[in-house]
């Protein structure tokens, strides 16, 4: 029954002190100490930690068994979520390991499964997402980059742009026009793209909070093999519907929020508010709780889905509720720990020691505000706020324009 669903099991909260005791001896302290403190990590030490995930077999909890997943059941997965924040470990990669893998784990071809899941487990390969243009960002549909059939092979022309640490890939997943003359949801294709290959050119967007996360690419009659199309051609965006619905549901990042609640519980106990702490006061409780209510919203929808998945259900537009309403919740936590370091929170800087600024204290203060910045992104990414609530309004409760 749906009920049962908010009531572990005793082997579950058994599995909790596994999922916790394995973290707390495994995880770096230096790595939890940064992702604690909203440091920039590098790629050496996420891939690093990818390692140490992959011995345990815990790097893609949310893959079938088959293909190198843990097959845990959802609630399973969703403990792991909430113990893998709380103990502040380091993001793996999303593009990776919750959007591809289940991608070609549905759509792709036996030798693409074959080829591709391994290396993406590995980490040989790292994946970034090419959807965005500059004249198609929520409005994915209107994308105009054009992959033209040559015999075996497609040749690729346009660009795409807010492509997240494409800098640090080695491989793009794309989607692309190959029938201009049909309807624009009719015409397009996905494409697994060599970013090695002739005529792929990365130049990087330096973001508000002053570091390089995201990047424009472009293509420049870059030939790609037929083999590297997943699904039939013209059919790529049914694939891209199903992809977003996984981001969305990623995009609610409930156990981010919940470690950035956590964070903010330990931040508020240690701030002194004149002779009280910060978190006795009444006016900085409610704010948190809050943030708690708000959050145990999106718990118990993404509970909920995570249920119908288990029972052979398939996701559909509804999944825009848990990428608006999680969305907010994060960026309200992020307001949150500005305001509980209060001044000390204004200085705009990743590394105090680049800007002077070691004498500030707390030392975490300085990372406040760039993460602020950073968070007034996530009700525009993987589809904005007002996008999902069209999405909601047309196709989950049946109202159109007047």
């Amino acid at each position: 029954m749906i009920e049962d669903i908010f009531t572990p099991h005793a082997d579950d909260e058994s599995f909790r002190h596994e999922v916790r005791a394995f973290l707390v001896e495994r995880l770096p302290a230096g790595l939890r100490d940064k992702v604690r403190d909203g440091r920039p990590l590098v790629k050496d030490e996420l891939l690093g930690w990818h390692r140490i995930l992959a011995e345990r077999g815990w790097l893609a909890p949310n893959w079938p068994k088959a293909f190198g997943g843990t097959g845990w059941s959802p609630m399973r997965r969703w403990i792991y979520e909430e113990e893998y924040h709380t103990n502040y470990c380091p993001p793996v990669h999303l593009f990776n390991f919750k959007m591809l893998g289940p991608i070609l784990t549905r759509f792709g071809t036996d030798e693409q499964k074959a080829f591709y899941l391994p290396r993406i487990l590995s980490s040989e390969d790292w994946w970034c997402q090419g959807y965005s243009e500059p004249g198609a960002g929520s409005d994915l549909a209107s994308l105009k980059t054009r992959a033209v059939r040559d015999g075996d092979r497609y040749i690729v022309n346009g660009g795409k742009i807010w492509t997240s640490f494409a800098h640090w890939a080695n491989r793009i997943f794309c989607l692309v026009r190959t029938a201009p003359e049909a309807k624009p949801q009719a015409g397009i294709s996905f494409l697994l793209i060599d970013m090695q290959s002739p005529g792929v050119t990365v130049r990087p967007i330096v973001s508000i909070d002053g570091r390089h996360h995201f990047n424009q690419v472009f293509f420049d009659d870059v030939s790609v093999p037929v083999t590297d199309r997943v699904g039939a051609e013209n059919e790529g965006w049914n694939i891209a519907k199903s992809l977003l619905q996984f981001e969305r549901v990623n995009a609610s990042r409930y156990g981010e929020t919940l470690g950035r609640l956590k964070r903010l519980k330990e931040i508020a106990g240690e701030t002194r508010c004149g002779a009280h702490r910060l978190l006795d006061e009444d006016w900085f409780r409610r704010r948190i709780v809050e943030l708690e209510t708000r959050l145990m919203a999106v718990q118990y929808t993404a509970l909920l889905f995570l249920a119908r998945v288990a029972a052979g259900e398939t996701i559909g537009p509804e999944s825009s509720m848990l990428k608006l309403r999680g969305s907010q919740a994060l960026q309200l936590s992020h307001e949150l720990l500005q305001q509980a370091v209060g001044l000390q929170g204004l200085p705009f800087a990743y590394e105090s020691d680049e800007h002077g600024l070691d004498s500030i204290e707390p030392f975490y203060a300085a990372a406040m505000a760039p993460q602020r910045f950073m968070g007034r992104g996530y009700t525009i990414a993987a589809g904005s706020s007002e996008v999902q609530r069209t999405i909601l309004a047309h196709a989950v409760l049946g109202l159109r324009d007047a």
